[in-house]
């Protein structure tokens, strides 16, 4: 099984000379190298011939990485007027009315290469025709910049060589238009100057709760705490193998894949190869882009889709790296077979615990996995803390270091840390033995929630939640067609304005599903939905309850329900047009009338109501809405706990000072007995804070200023009005009412013909872009919340650069 392709560099001195083309990366022709010794990490694909290429050994990825800093290394270390010649290619001419998009090196000098001996003259002109103008103009908006920003830079275009190479030698069309889009991504980044960030219908890691390891770890307490401590060591072992070879592991194309999978699932599997794509795989040799691991952004429904012949490879896998394993840990590779077949069998499973997102093993068993982990780590390391952490410091690419860098630079902000584990077991055990003794509290509970009441009635299988829907491929049994029929009637009744065919149509449609809420076998509520995977978001067409059953907290429990299935099928985003009725419900439900999709995303795909409004509500994947009550309560409980334990503490008496008797004149104020203990901390000067951009500021580092404010709010979601001006033909009596129109295409015109050389100039055009809109449009519109969302994210992008003093 083979998917994406492990960009590899070419077989040749890494010191050696040559263009972009002659140092950049290719496939690895021999995958059956050996792998390293005591691990498997990833398998040999005999399939060579797959769209994106073969698995190499991890011998042979290990080197190719070694390759990609080696160069990059190389890079860095050239002088300053090689660096800008390389950034020059790269950037775009300041000349004004230019178009050229990156200096091209003179026709006698286009075979010689600035990462060698090369380094042209600043007053040398460009090749390109329409251009040729001198180097000098095409890095003259670099001046003033900073060597590290200049590497970061270098090493992003680096990683755009090493995609455009790759994308040239793979066949698969999905897998090189993922390659094409990352390498415009850093192309733009490049240009810009800024960081790369994926957005888009992708989403955001984590796509699934929970995710493979904590369900492997999970699966580990749940099939193996009976064994003794040694044999539960050894199957953690085995469990730390199958996640290392699965965040490594080459996943197929969906072209490959379209045989064995059906519509639904070949749907799905190609947004999770492409996630795959975008945040595991590409990253690990681009570390311009932020990289995960597959095991803990991805869930159940990627590794059922590729366990089976995974398994398989992971098993011949063993077999034949057997030998080379040390005697000691020969052990995990005769339990992996068996431990493949119990997961295999929980993975199957829909009742099986390790998925469910509110199981977790004891924290007894966590501390102990955790201390056992750190005592192998030390034996087997025998590093001291000190330099491990020097070495993982200096070892990190720069945005896994950006929040740590951070939060050591602000010294003068307050410190948050992390309480003790033993502190918070001892809380938690305290508000458990206050549980057990207060036995009124236990039999009639004080603010107990309807919702709690609902999950009491779920438990004891009063009711039960069931996704059903019809089906034209396969036969779909008697119940779920008593269910729907059932369903079609709570909709009809509780609905009467809403014709019976087309509640008939939908609740029968192949495409929509229904989440029904079952008591004494029928129906008494439900929410009919159709999900768009590729889209990313759910259109709720239908909820209703029973009226019988209303005011109990079905309501929210069922949609509690339907939000946790969507965070499972990797859909963070719900939309649905409420009546005027039913608007205060999806209010409580967390559904807002601000819709941040952007609207190319779900226009045309959702069904439009007239006399209704379009709601929007967004999921966050770490959550798990059935269980958020009872948690934040139970955290509630523990906190208050917490504090009463930090007031005991607080109220200790200590022996006075007696130092003063005894001829000191003064101390210092933290000497005094128990005050470090109560939380205080001595007090720090606040940092002064630097005035904003004023005009008498450099004009180009506030041109760039302005373009980066400009480039980042062309991005966000609601731009999509302002992008370009209003025409005529579009809105006709437009101008007869705005006199000064502007938009967001303008102000890049006017900022690269130099307009803008006061940010006064500049804030005046992006604030008559919002007043115009809120002039001509009513408050109710879309484009009016629309002026309102980005005029905030506009003002947070100026207050970040120092450019807002209001």
């Amino acid at each position: 099984m083979s998917g994406g392709s492990l960009i590899t560099l070419k077989e040749e001195d890494a010191g050696a000379s040559g263009s972009g083309s002659n140092n950049a990366v290719q496939h690895q022709t021999n995958p059956q190298q050996n792998a390293s010794s005591n691990t498997i990490e990833r398998q040999n694909s005999g399939n060579s011939s797959s769209g994106a290429g073969s698995a190499p050994a991890e011998g042979s990825r290990q080197n190719s990485l070694q390759r990609i800093q080696q160069r990059k290394q190389k890079v860095f270390n050239l002088p300053v007027a090689q660096k800008l010649a390389k950034l020059s290619m790269y950037s775009a001419c300041q000349a004004e009315g230019c178009r050229c998009t990156g200096w091209k090196t003179p026709q006698e000098n286009r075979h010689r290469d600035v990462e060698s001996s090369y380094c042209p003259e600043f007053s040398e002109e460009c090749r390109n025709t329409s251009c040729r103008h001198s180097l000098q103009s095409h890095i003259s908006h670099l001046d003033g910049i900073s060597a590290a920003e200049m590497n970061n830079f270098l090493g992003a275009i680096i990683d755009m060589e090493n995609l455009f190479m790759s994308m040239q030698r793979v066949d698969d069309e999905d897998t090189k238009k993922v390659y094409l889009y990352l390498f415009r991504l850093l192309r733009q980044c490049v240009i810009t100057r800024q960081q790369a960030v994926i957005r888009g219908p992708l989403g955001d890691p984590p796509f699934e709760s929970p995710c493979i390891a904590k369900a492997v770890y999970s699966f580990v307490f749940y099939k193996y705490n009976h064994l003794s401590p040694n044999e539960l060591q050894t199957m953690t072992e085995v469990a730390k193998t199958f996640l290392n070879f699965l965040n490594h592991y080459n996943f197929e194309p969906p072209s490959m894949r379209r045989a064995d999978l059906k519509n639904d699932d070949a749907s799905t599997y190609k947004i999770n190869y492409t996630r795959w794509l975008v945040f595991c795989h590409v990253p690990a040799f681009c570390n311009s882009l932020r990289h995960f691991e597959t095991s803990l952004v991805f869930g159940r429904t990627l590794l059922r889709t590729v366990f089976q012949y995974m398994a398989q490879q992971l098993k011949k896998k063993c077999i034949s790296e057997r030998d080379r394993f040390p005697a000691d840990k020969r052990s995990i590779i005769t339990q992996m077979p068996k431990f493949l077949e119990a997961l295999k069998a929980e993975l199957l499973k829909d009742d099986s615990p390790i998925w469910d997102q509110s199981y977790r093993p004891p924290t007894a068993f966590l501390l102990q996995q955790r201390k056992r982990q750190q005592d192998s780590t030390t034996a087997t390391t025998g590093i001291s803390s000190s330099s491990a952490t020097k070495k993982v410091g200096t070892g990190e690419p720069a945005h896994k270091r950006v929040k740590k860098e951070i939060s050591e630079r602000s010294s003068g902000d307050v410190c948050y840390e992390d309480l003790p584990d033993e502190v918070v077991i001892r809380a938690m055990k305290a508000v458990s033995e206050s549980k057990a003794i207060n036995k009124t509290e236990i039999l009639f509970p004080v603010n107990v929630s309807r919702d709690e009441n609902v999950k009491a009635e779920e438990q004891k299988r009063a009711i039960e939640f069931h996704v059903v829907g019809n089906s034209l491929t396969k036969p779909v049994d008697k119940q779920t067609i008593l269910w729907l029929l059932g369903l079609q009637s709570v909709f009809a009744h509780q609905l009467p304005e809403m014709p019976r065919e087309y509640i008939s149509q939908l609740v029968f449609d192949t495409k929509h599903k229904t989440l029904a809420l079952i008591k004494e076998n029928m129906p008494i509520g439900g929410i009919c939905f159709r999900p768009f995977p590729t889209q990313g978001f759910t259109e709720i067409v239908f909820c209703a309850v029973t009226m019988s059953e209303q005011v109990k907290g079905y309501g929210t429990h069922l949609m509690n329900h339907l939000k946790d299935y969507s965070i499972q099928k990797g859909i963070l985003h719900l939309l649905t047009y409420a009546d005027c009725d039913a608007i205060g419900y999806f209010k409580k439900q967390g559904f807002s009338k601000d819709i941040k999709l952007a609207r190319p995303v779900y226009a045309g795909y959702i069904k439009e109501y007239d006399g209704a409004t379009l709601m929007h509500c967004e999921l966050h994947p770490s959550i798990v809405n059935t269980q958020f009550i009872s948690v934040i309560r139970r955290q509630s409980e523990i906190l208050k706990e917490l504090i009463a334990q930090r007031h005991n503490d607080v109220q200790k008496v200590r022996p006075g000072l007696t130092c003063f008797k005894e001829g000191l004149p003064s101390i210092p104020v933290e000497s005094i007995p128990g005050l470090r203990e109560i939380g205080w901390k001595p007090q720090m000067r606040a940092h002064r804070t630097g005035r904003p951009l004023e005009e008498s500021s450099d004009p180009e580092k506030l041109a760039a200023s302005f373009a980066a404010v400009l480039q980042s709010v062309r991005h966000h979601a609601s731009a999509w009005p302002f992008l370009k001006p209003v025409t005529v033909a579009e809105v006709p009596d437009y101008y007869d009412h705005i006199k000064y129109p502007m938009d967001l295409k303008t102000m890049g015109e006017r900022l690269k013909k130099g307009y803008y050389v006061t940010r006064r100039l500049f804030m005046a055009d992006m604030a008559r872009i919002f007043s115009n809109c809120r002039f001509y449009n009513s408050p109710e519109t879309e484009y009016y919340r629309c002026a309102n969302n980005l005029e905030r994210y506009y003002q947070t992008k100026m207050r970040e650069l120092g450019l807002w003093d209001k």
